[in-house]
């Protein structure tokens, strides 16, 4: 795809913007080794317990404009701040507010004097905390800003046709014929840009698009006098006459009215839209106190998804001078082609022709918006001092390329169909070499104060393997708003009467007293996913770069992946980036240092088998230069994407024939061939599974360091059956000689170098146990990394005990039930070891639970805690206790267990707590435990048991849902209990532990 638009052939680049932008983007900007300070941590280990704020998640923050209050602004920063958040995204949203007399745009709207305090605020208070703010490009979604009228030079537009037909020598004679639909309100002005004859070819038309010949087509633009055409059809055939109107197309952000004046979408294809934007926040935005602080504590500048909702095609005036510069011919013989109603093809000519020339019109459109928009919008958000983060899709546009412009692209769990759209974007983003894509994480439809956060890190789990290292937590809504009911304002909901969509997350929420321990452990994710470089194994090449399609690979998304494949996507501009060299065998050594090039058909115009001529010339360049390639499908019979000039086609044969004749290509007709055609070429994957398995992974290298992000998980959410358990071995490629794992709990933050496993050259094979959606890190690393003084110990290759660990004390093995036991340690040596008795297992069914009842206080933002004191002689769930079954809040559960004389220092336990809803925390003989992983709660008590009497606490809080069923029925009333509290079973499991002599 072009990011420029030279002439056709020139012999010019035709992706000169990509590779220039993303060069100057910075200084270094393909430098991928780590700054100098977390290069010295990752030296003596990365610092994994304490994650700074810059990799902890932030929380997109809605406001209700700038119906805001400098006081509770700040008091709300503290909040994210002392849960362990890193920032926040100030939004203008209020899906939820149906009536506009709430909100006086003209005094508090978005952009006016007190969205501008507001803003300063948080800023201001943000710098105290060590926080950063992102800032939303304009107010809700999609760009757009007050000041520009849907006629405006700046405003969005879109080509609007009429129609008229005629049959054989039929005569038109009247006005041009109107568009076939009504212009938007606001809209005043129309151009008619072109009338065009073309005879109708019933071979050409399908179910939804009328057919026509495009030898026929002729421009009647002439023949039009004072807004009237009169023209006679030939006596050949029935013939329809079209009209081209360049009209605005009158679109608002969503949820408005933001402003006044009313802010109207900006043309994303043009300088003016991007200039509208820039010198409405130059003139309203930017006092000297919001310039100031953006460079203390300034993030990025965002932009929502791309959701240009015109009736006919998006436009732009200069796309017909693009175009022709990008392909060396006219656009307007061939608009018929491209022509939108309501989103639908309206006509078309040959099918092959007809793909060709929407693969250049969309091409072109590509040009203009990654050089228009996103560039221009980059470099202007650097001179503030921000990054821009921006999500790139909702066109047909190459997303892909458009990641490699962006300092931070974002993806979304809401509108990706599956983990290959996040893998689209993480091409572009480890080519440009950036570091961080984000994700828009958590929104569900129907979600509002039902979600829970164990949901919210299942949902996020796949996501990190694709790429995904960053979240923006969707989200956290402003307190307070007239009229609104308890628990206070919420951007998304109620949504249309009623349930609506995401999280409101925040102190209304009895999950946030637990919401430090979410966020730790996601900060320590990300930590690990934006450490060093990341390692992929396979580059699939991608001739058309959409995303959020769902559309993934052939076979190694299905089942490489299963096998512990791992792969990205790349579209032509990237080929042309200063990172595609290889060395080694590795197309872009220096960052995600891809093992092999995998192409097939295009699955976004029927497979078709098609390459660019610039594309082929780069493969057979890569290829010459070492890089495995592998070609699935009948490359002999590959066309140019576009409409060919005189000759290409031919070329392009010749080129591809070079290419297959390359010692390291493979040409294969069938994807059951791609295993063997990678194993012909000497390719493995960095992970390998005994068997095929639902394990997903990430690699990252950093300074000899070998990190491997694992998570039990599906390709899409939507795939059934449900992921199961799973335990087997995997073997993991390390890059420093002699490196040993540690296992790395981004719970708790504690690094343990793993005492079983087995080495052999370049891997290093260990067992994983995963319940669904539970995740595990492990580095490959020198002894002595995170603290560990183990030396070189022998360590064990297999043991009959349940587990083998390092201890201070030195190698020991753990059992739940007395006995001796064979261990095979890695000097050859084999040790049998004693356990003694160790005890039963416990059930543990009787409690007492004291509930903290939230309810409805005497204002929509304050809370009445009603107390509650249960005795349990079996655990159910609340809505099953009949004084709870419509509570939300906090419980803590009580239980004391008795140990008798035979308890000693060489026995622990384990405390099974089976299933939980939702969050938890436990304390131990008034000791509170680390973290619990929250996907699965299984914690080790270690030595914190005693001989007597030992009290056991279980503090469980819950989403709201099942108090506004009965407080807020109206909006509520229809939606489901929740089975809220500790269900279990909860097992209390001692082990015994001894010293491998």
């Amino acid at each position: 795809m072009s990011n420029d638009t030279p002439a056709h052939r020139s012999g010019l680049p035709r992706r000169t913007l990509l590779s220039v932008a993303v060069a100057t983007a910075a200084v270094g900007a393909l430098d991928w080794s780590l700054p100098e300070p977390a290069r010295a941590a990752a030296a003596a280990g990365l610092p994994f317990a304490t994650p700074g704020h810059a990799v902890r998640p932030k929380f997109r923050w809605w406001w209700p404009d700038g119906l805001v209050q400098p006081d509770e602004i700040r008091r709300e920063i503290d909040q994210i701040a002392d849960a362990g958040f890193g920032g926040a995204e100030i939004a203008a949203v209020h899906h939820s507010v149906t009536d506009p007399s709430v909100l006086d745009t003209a005094r508090h709207g978005w952009g006016s004097a007190a969205w501008v305090a507001g803003v300063e605020a948080a800023l201001g208070q943000a710098a105290r905390r060590g926080l950063t703010i992102d800032l939303t490009i304009g107010p809700s979604w999609p760009a757009a800003v007050p000041g520009i009228t849907p006629d405006s030079e700046a405003a969005v537009k879109e080509l609007a046709y009429g129609t008229a037909t005629l049959t054989a020598g039929g005569v038109y004679s009247g006005p041009v014929p109107a568009p076939v639909y009504a212009a938007a309100a606001g809209v005043t002005r129309q151009q008619l840009l072109l009338v065009q004859a073309a005879r109708v070819n019933t071979a050409n038309s399908s179910r939804k698009e009328t057919g026509l010949d495009l030898d026929s087509v002729r421009d009647l633009t002439g023949a039009v006098t004072d807004g009237t055409l009169t023209w006679t059809a030939p006596d050949d055939g029935s013939w329809v006459i079209v009209s081209y109107w360049v009209r605005g197309c009158g679109q608002t952000p969503e949820g408005g009215p933001h402003t006044a004046p009313a802010a109207y979408v900006v043309d994303h294809f043009s300088p003016a839209g991007t200039r509208a934007v820039t010198d409405f926040w130059e003139s309203h935005l930017l006092s000297p106190t919001v310039r100031r602080l953006l460079k203390v504590s300034g993030g990025a500048l965002f932009e929502d998804s791309i959701e240009l909702e015109t009736d006919g095609l998006q436009w732009t005036p200069a796309l017909p001078d693009a175009f022709l510069a990008h392909t060396g011919r006219s656009l307007l013989p061939l608009l018929a082609a491209v022509i939108l109603n309501h989103g639908s093809q309206v006509f078309a000519f040959e099918a092959a022709v007809t793909r060709q020339i929407r693969h250049d019109f969309w091409e072109t459109v590509s040009v203009l918006f990654n050089r228009h928009h996103v560039t221009a919008l980059r470099t202007w958000a650097h001179s503030l001092g921000l990054e821009l983060r921006s999500q790139p899709y909702g066109l047909q546009t190459d997303a892909i390329a458009s990641a490699a412009l962006l300092d931070i692209p974002e993806g979304e769990s809401l509108g990706f169909k599956n983990l290959d759209d996040y893998r689209c974007l993480a091409g572009g983003r480890d080519m440009a070499g950036h570091t961080v894509l984000s994700c828009e994480a958590g929104a569900y439809a129907g979600g509002a104060y039902n979600t829970t956060w164990q949901k919210f890190l299942r949902t996020m789990g796949g996501a990190y393997a694709a790429g995904v290292n960053q979240t923006v937590v969707h989200g956290f809504s402003y307190a307070e708003l007239p009229g609104v009911n308890w628990p206070g304002y919420a951007a998304f909901t109620p949504y249309k009467g009623t349930v609506g969509y995401g999280e409101s997350w925040g102190p209304r929420h009895p999950t946030w007293r637990h919401a430090a321990d979410v966020s730790g452990y996601l900060g320590r994710v990300h930590q690990v996913l934006q450490t060093g470089r990341p390692r992929i194994d396979v580059a699939v090449f991608r001739q058309t770069g959409y995303t959020a399609t769902g559309i993934g690979a052939s076979w190694f998304t299905a089942t490489g992946i299963p096998l512990g494949w791992t792969h990205q996507f790349l579209s032509g501009p990237l080929l042309d980036l200063p990172a595609a060299t290889v060395r080694h065998g590795r197309l872009a050594p220096e960052g995600p240092a891809y093992k092999v090039l995998f192409v097939e058909g295009d699955f976004f115009y029927g497979s078709t088998v098609t390459l660019a001529l610039s594309d082929a010339r780069a493969l057979v360049r890569l290829a010459r230069a070492g890089l495995p390639v592998v070609l699935l499908g009948a490359w002999d019979t590959v066309v140019p994407p576009g409409v060919p000039d005189s000759g290409e086609s031919d070329e392009l044969r010749s080129v591809v024939a070079e290419l297959l004749a390359q010692p390291l290509v493979r040409q294969i007709a069938d994807k059951s061939a791609v295993p063997t055609a990678l194993a012909d070429l000497g390719v493995p994957p960095d992970v390998r599974y005994a068997t095929s398995s639902t394990l997903l992974n990430a690699h990252r290298v950093a300074d000899g360091v070998d990190y491997y992000y694992l998570c039990n998980g599906k390709h899409a959410e939507t795939v059934k059956p449900p992921v199961a358990a799973i335990d087997h071995e995997v073997t993991l490629r390390r890059t420093t000689a002699g490196a040993v794992p540690y296992l790395l709990d981004p719970w708790t933050g504690k690094a343990q170098r793993l005492a079983r496993y087995t080495a052999d050259g370049d891997t290093v094979t260990a067992r994983v146990t995963l319940q669904p959606a539970e995740t595990q890190i492990l580095a490959l690393g020198r002894p002595g990394l995170f603290g560990d003084r183990t030396g070189r110990r022998p360590h064990a290759v297999d043991s009959e005990a349940d587990e083998v660990r390092f201890t201070d004390a030195g190698l020991v093995v753990r059992a739940t039930a007395a006995g001796t036991y064979s261990t095979v340690l890695s000097s050859g040596r084999t040790v049998r070891t004693t356990v003694k008795s160790v005890p039963a297992p416990l059930d543990l069914a009787s409690w007492q639970l004291y509930v903290q009842d939230w309810r409805p206080g005497d204002t929509a933002y304050r809370t009445t805690v009603v107390e509650h004191e249960l005795t349990l002689d079996t655990l159910l769930p609340w809505s099953q206790i009949t004084e709870l079954a419509d509570v939300s809040g906090i419980g803590r559960y009580r239980t004391t267990v008795t140990l008798d004389d035979g308890w000693t220092g060489d026995h622990g336990a384990r405390l099974e707590l089976g299933t939980v809803t939702d969050t938890c925390r436990v304390t131990v003989n008034g000791h509170r435990l680390d973290p619990v992983d929250q996907i699965h709660p299984v914690v080790d008590l270690g030595d914190l048991l005693r001989r007597g009497v030992n009290v056991i606490e279980v503090e469980v809080a819950t989403p709201l849902s099942n108090r506004l069923r009965v407080s807020d029925p109206a909006v509520y009333g229809g939606t489901a209990r929740q089975a809220y509290g500790l269900l279990g079973p909860v097992r209390l499991v001692p082990y015994g532990e001894a010293r491998i002599g």
